[in-house]
């Protein structure tokens, strides 16, 4: 290429420039860190050696570089967030009340949520003499608190977490930090579930959270009239008006979900609440107290009708009413067994299956239109109407142990049971399909 055609090269380069290249955020850490005076050498001057040979800069260009661009990444995160965080800002912290006796805040805890898509179906493993075609479906060890079902989905406690859980797959939707600070199921309202955060000295503490993604949403403080029971179980349930019913010392509060407000206290008339439960038509309030003594009241006057002690027992808990009374359970040491009493009348009171040993619990559960008792020794659905029994399954025993089976919830055509099965190491969630006995088509 002579002079003239250098030259005319030379204008047409001019003209139409290079694109711009690209520089990765690695390429400009490690220029950086391989060239720290670039900037401030003095105009004319070569940047002088260090003795000793090999630069310290430049024998430790690879690391610093790498570490340069954590920096460097973590920054331009942090912008995004904060970006993020001023064109989504952070949802606002539930009504303040307007009583005095009731105070709301938002949650602190901050869930995570494990979307059922994103995890491989867990293979199913067949119960040998399982009840009803048990098959365990999740492995997980669960709380024997639940689960309970709605909306679609499965909702109970695992080690230091509140679960939602698919039925259809057994994995987990998704998951918020909880650890339940005694007995009492997740209760559903609307789309709210609501667990009892703590209950200690003169206050029960509750939080809600999104009944899908297992966010906080809520927390309402709700003081007690005197100190809360130091043994209690079951001190939180709804009833069909959508009030929540908390078991508050001397008196059972009423509040509304939505505002955290006290709806009214309903004072009792004899010892502190322990266990509370309301019957599915809305007009009868059963209340445990110590001793054990179940207090009836009429929710339309707040008064009691009845009051009545259970035979040969001191304890008593776990209180779930339908429309033909209370159930709950009594029991101490390696033993627990679950009773009804017709109309809250504990004079006449009857088990209900053959309980729970080895520590285990056998709590009474209300789904899809019966009621379940689970333990080690046999699984039964009953009437809600009359405590009967429907249809009652022996349990199995693993190299002579016995396998727990707890209450199970209904979603659909099957049955979902907590299961533990020390000798083989097995645990999580059953799957089964009950009797047509226990499908629910009875007087409820």
């Amino acid at each position: 290429m002579n002079t003239e055609e250098r030259n005319l090269a030379d204008v047409l380069h001019r003209v139409t420039p290079e694109p711009p290249r690209r520089v990765t955020v690695e390429q400009v850490a490690y220029r950086l860190v391989s060239e720290p005076r670039l900037g401030r050498q003095t105009p004319g001057r070569e940047p002088r050696p260090r003795r000793g040979g090999l630069s310290l800069s430049r024998a430790f260009a690879p690391v610093l570089a790498a570490a340069a661009v954590v920096v460097i990444a973590g920054a331009s995160a942090g912008i995004a967030v904060l970006a993020n965080s001023h064109h989504n800002p952070p949802p606002a912290a539930g009504g303040t009340p307007t009583s005095s006796s009731v105070s709301s805040a938002s949650v602190s805890s901050s869930p995570s949520q494990t979307p059922s898509e994103t995890q491989p179906t867990t293979p199913t493993t067949t119960i040998a003499g399982g009840p009803w075609g048990a098959e365990l479906i999740n492995h997980q060890t669960f709380n024997q608190i639940g689960p309970v079902s709605a909306g679609g989905s499965l909702y109970a406690y695992s080690n230091g977490s509140l679960d939602r859980i698919d039925p259809a797959t057994g994995n987990i939707a998704a998951t918020a930090r909880y650890s339940p600070p005694l007995p009492n199921p997740p209760v559903i309202v609307g789309n709210t579930v609501w667990v009892v955060w703590s209950n200690s000295g003169g206050n029960v503490v509750l939080h809600g959270f999104d009944a899908q993604m297992l966010a906080p949403t809520r927390s309402i403080l709700v003081p007690a009239t005197g100190p809360v029971a130091s043994s209690a179980s079951n001190v939180l349930t709804a009833g069909p008006d959508g009030h929540l019913y908390v078991a508050a010392g001397l008196s059972v509060a009423v509040v509304d979900p939505a505002t955290g407000n006290l709806v009214k206290p309903i004072n009792l008339t004899a010892g502190t609440a322990n266990s509370v439960a309301v019957s599915p038509d809305g007009g009868t309030l059963y209340v445990g107290v110590g001793g054990f003594k179940v207090l009836v009241y009429d929710l339309a006057s707040d008064t009691v009708v009845t009051s009545s002690s259970l035979p040969g027992t001191d304890s008593g808990g776990n209180l779930v009413a339908t429309s033909g009374g209370v159930w709950g359970t009594t029991g101490s040491g390696m033993s627990e067994w679950t009773w009804f009493a017709p109309h809250g009348d504990l004079a006449r009171a009857v088990r209900v299956g053959a309980g729970a040993g080895g520590g285990y619990a056998a709590l009474p559960s209300y789904s899809g239109g019966v009621v379940w008792v689970g333990g080690t020794h046999t699984l039964t659905c009953a009437s809600p109407a009359t405590g009967q029994a429907l249809a009652t399954a022996t349990l199995p025993t693993s190299h002579g142990a016995a396998e727990y089976f707890g209450s199970p919830a209904v979603d659909g055509d099957h049955a979902y049971s907590v299961y533990q099965d020390n000798a083989s190491q097995l645990s999580g969630l059953i799957r089964m399909t009950p009797p047509a006995a226990c499908s629910g088509n009875v007087s409820s």
